[in-house]
C-alpha cells in the first residue's frame, strides 16, 4: 500500500535526488507467520500456527511506540502476515497505533477471519485501508495459486463488503510467465470492485516463489506500456511493486507527450518517485528482524535489541540502498536511478549482492543525469 498523502514526505537532497533518510514512508510489520492459506508464491513461507518467538503483546506496543519516535510525518504502518487476523491482539494493537497518530492499513487474507463485521470494526477504529490479493480472474486460476477451494468467492465477498462500509480498498496481483496472460482479465474484473489501487507484484524469488517463473525483462518492458495506457483509464490508481522501472517508462511517455517535469511528479507515478527497498521502505518480521523490504532477505538488526530508527537511519545496509551512487552496473549509471533504482530484491536473488543491476530491465543507460 502506498497512501498519496504520505507520498510526498521526501526531501530533495542539494543533487537533486529523492531522499528518504530521516524517515520510510512505508513500514511494513509482519505481525505474524501464521496463516491458514497455503499459497504458492508466499514470501513468508506461512505456518497454520503462530511462530513460538513472535513479538508478544507488549513487545508490540513498545514497536509501535518506537515507529512514532520516526517524528512528523509518521510512516504509514501496514499490519501484514501471513494472516493478520490470526493475531488476537490485533484490534488492540490497531487502536493503540492509531492512538499514537500512526497511519494504519491492514493487509488481511481473504478467510473466514476477514467477517462484514471484522471490516466494520475496521472502519470504525479509523484503519485506512485494506488490501486483497487477486491472482486470477477467475477461481480456477486465482485458488490454484492460494492453495484453498473457494478463495476466489471469499475474495469478491471481502472485497464488496470492504467499499460497502466505506475501507479504501487496494488490490494485489503477482505477476509471473503464469499469469501474464491473465492481467487483462483481471483488469475488466477490478472495473467493478471499486478499487482505490491495483498494486502488480513482480515475482521476487524468495519463499516458496522460487518454484515460480518469472517474467522476461522484454515481457516487462512490455507490460509497462501497458499499464502506462491503463492508468490513462482507470478508476483507480495503478503501481507495481519491486519493479520500479515502470517508473521510467512512464517517465519517458509522460515526456514524450509535454509533460513538464514538476508535472510529471504531481502524478500518482510520479509521487512514488524514488521509494524502493530500503528507501522509505522498512519491513520487520514476526520475530523482530528488520529488513529493506520484505523481498531482501539481508537484516540490518532486531527491534528487540536496537531502535527501528536508529536501524533505518543508520545501519550500513539502508544506508547503503539509499545511495543510487553506489549501485553496479548499468544501474549505477542509468540517468533514472534517482526515480527508479530497480529491484534491489531482485538484483540480491538474482546475484546475491544487493547493489547491482536489476536484469528485468531492457534499458540501456545513455549518460548520467538527474531526472
Amino acid at each position: 500500500m502506498q497512501p498519496d498523502g504520505h507520498a510526498q514526505a521526501f526531501h530533495p537532497s542539494m543533487d537533486g535526488r529523492l531522499s528518504f533518510d530521516a524517515r520510510p514512508i512505508l513500514v511494513y510489520w509482519e505481525m505474524t507467520q501464521a496463516c491458514d492459506l497455503a499459497c504458492k508464491h508466499c514470501r513468508a513461507e506461512a505456518i497454520p500456527q503462530c511462530h513460538p518467538l513472535e513479538l508478544g503483546t507488549e513487545e508490540s506496543r513498545l514497536l509501535l511506540k518506537e515507529l512514532r519516535a520516526f517524528g512528523d510525518p509518521p510512516p504509514h504502518l501496514v499490519m501484514t502476515g501471513g494472516d493478520a487476523l490470526q493475531r488476537a491482539d490485533l484490534l488492540e494493537l490497531i487502536r493503540y497505533a492509531l492512538s499514537l497518530g500512526l497511519p494504519v492499513s491492514v493487509a488481511p487474507s481473504a478467510t473466514n477471519r476477514l467477517s462484514d463485521a471484522m471490516l466494520q470494526e475496521f472502519k470504525e477504529l479509523g484503519v485506512q485501508s485494506i488490501s486483497l490479493s487477486l491472482d486470477g480472474s477467475n477461481a480456477q486460476s486465482h485458488d490454484t495459486f492460494r492453495g484453498v477451494p473457494g478463495c476466489f468467492a471469499g475474495t469478491i465477498r471481502a472485497a464488496q463488503a470492504a467499499r460497502a462500509v466505506g475501507l479504501s480498498l487496494q488490490i494485489n496481483t503477482l505477476v509471473t510467465a503464469d499469469t501474464l496472460s491473465d492481467l487483462p482479465s483481471i483488469y475488466e474484473l477490478l472495473q467493478g470492485l471499486e478499487i482505490a489501487r491495483w498494486s502488480l507484484f513482480f515475482l521476487i524469488g524468495v519463499g516458496r516463489g522460487k518454484g515460480l517463473r518469472p517474467i522476461t525483462a522484454p515481457q516487462a518492458e512490455g507490460l509497462f506500456h501497458w499499464l502506462y495506457e491503463r492508468t490513462k483509464e482507470a478508476s483507480f490508481a495503478i503501481k507495481t511493486t519491486e519493479a520500479m522501472h515502470f517508473r521510467r517508462v512512464a517517465c519517458q511517455r509522460m515526456k514524450l507527450e509535454g509533460l513538464t517535469p514538476e508535472q510529471i511528479r504531481r502524478t500518482p507515478t510520479g509521487r512514488g518517485f524514488g521509494i524502493r527497498d530500503g528507501n522509505g521502505i522498512m519491513f520487520i518480521s514476526h520475530i523482530g528482524q528488520v529488513y529493506p523490504s520484505g523481498f531482501l532477505p539481508l537484516t540490518a538488526g532486531n527491534v528487540r535489541s536496537a531502535s527501528p530508527v536508529e536501524i533505518y537511519r543508520h545501519s550500513e545496509l539502508f544506508q547503503s540502498l539509499r545511495d543510487p551512487d553506489r549501485y553496479r552496473g548499468k544501474c549505477g549509471h542509468c540517468e533514472f536511478n534517482r526515480i527508479c533504482g530497480g529491484s534491489r530484491a531482485r538484483a540480491y536473488a538474482a546475484t546475491g549482492d544487493p547493489l547491482e543491476s536489476d536484469p528485468l530491465c531492457v534499458y540501456q543507460p545513455r549518460k548520467k543525469v538527474l531526472v
